[in-house]
């Protein structure tokens, strides 16, 4: 098995779990959105990423050196994280008003041509000859695929009624969430700018006897930080507006136990994409272009793992043939993104 198929599967299975990550939403009793997303955000951007930073320390380094060898570097990680989590607040918003299929797709799509093709050019890539072509063709083929799949969902729109978009999706709104989903797209490819930015954090990590394996988990614990300072005030903002803060502990013991069970879960879950991509990225050194389009790689795994559960969550029942067969074709054309690069 060559080392970049074993690497695509690494990305993969970190994928498919960041996917199933908001399946436990429905199992959180008695809380407020903006109580599960910031218990979540706890788990998924603070003890996760701290965890797994922790695995890039030896002996011989201790995790404040490494991430305080470039504090320029480490600050604009975090800089980028803030950005991030506003993309983050607004991903679980476009999932709430398009539903999971639909929501994670076109943010995705959106996140996958920004956080691929910024990356490059600040690196000085020539996007319209030699790597940088296929680079900018490979992002092409997956933004195909996400307007496939968004066409299926306006025609899902445009078939079903008010009563059968509510079923399938509670709080369903075409228009809203696609305007959120397109801002989160856009905000939520500066996870791959910090991470792009947190190099010199990771070439700390490495010279400090750390496994390259590991070595990019303390720049993804700076982005998360950020990342978690946007949601945390504006669920504390939207606890106080709800005067949902009493939610956290006026539940039952039990309630309360069954919560933070499915927050930790969706948060490993959530966290498994990026611990996946640092691990399997050191399987794609061998192809330059696929290291570069590994960010669009996850995001295309992402999209097509979502609308996986789109389906085996009902989303998509009564959409009709026309439109599952889009979305089928949307799925099959990501897939085949995912091998474009590497037939060079």
């Amino acid at each position: 098995m060559s080392n970049i198929l074993i690497g695509l599967i690494i990305i993969a299975i970190g994928s498919f779990g960041q996917s199933s990550s908001y399946v436990p939403i429905k199992k959180v009793k008695d809380w407020g959105w903006e109580n599960f997303w910031l218990v979540q955000g706890i788990f998924a951007w603070l003890v996760f990423p701290f965890l797994g930073a922790l695995l890039a320390v030896n002996a011989e380094s201790s995790l404040c050196n490494i991430l305080s060898a470039d504090a320029a570097a480490a600050l604009k990680a975090v800089g980028y994280g803030v950005l991030w989590g506003i993309g983050g607040l607004t991903f679980g918003l476009s999932m709430r008003y398009l539903g999971v299929a639909l929501g994670q797709s076109l943010a995705l799509g959106t996140c996958a041509a920004f956080g691929t093709l910024i990356p490059a050019l600040l690196n000085g890539s020539n996007l319209l000859s030699g790597s940088g072509l296929i680079l900018l063709l490979g992002v092409g083929i997956t933004l195909a695929g996400i307007a496939t799949i968004g066409y299926a969902g306006s025609l899902r729109a445009r078939r079903m009624s008010e009563a059968e978009k509510r079923a399938a999706v509670k709080d369903f709104a075409l228009k809203k969430g696609l305007l959120i989903a397109l801002l989160a797209g856009v905000m939520s490819a500066c996870f791959s700018l910090g991470l792009n930015a947190g190099e010199p954090i990771k070439a700390a990590a490495i010279a400090g006897g750390a496994q390259a394996l590991f070595a990019l988990n303390p720049v993804i614990l700076l982005v998360t930080i950020g990342g978690f300072v946007t949601n945390f005030i504006y669920c504390v903002y939207q606890n106080i507006k709800n005067k949902t803060g009493r939610s956290y502990f006026n539940v039952s013991p039990k309630i309360l136990v069954n919560n933070l069970l499915f927050c930790a879960l969706a948060g490993i879950l959530w966290y498994s994409q990026f611990f996946g991509l640092g691990v399997g990225q050191n399987y794609l050194k061998e192809s330059p272009v696929m290291m570069a389009f590994s960010w669009s790689i996850l995001m295309s795994l992402n999209v097509t793992f979502s609308n996986v559960w789109g389906i085996l969550l009902k989303e998509w029942k009564g959409a009709g043939k026309v439109t599952v067969r889009a979305l089928v074709l949307g799925m099959l054309i990501l897939v085949f993104s995912l091998i474009f690069p590497n037939l060079f």
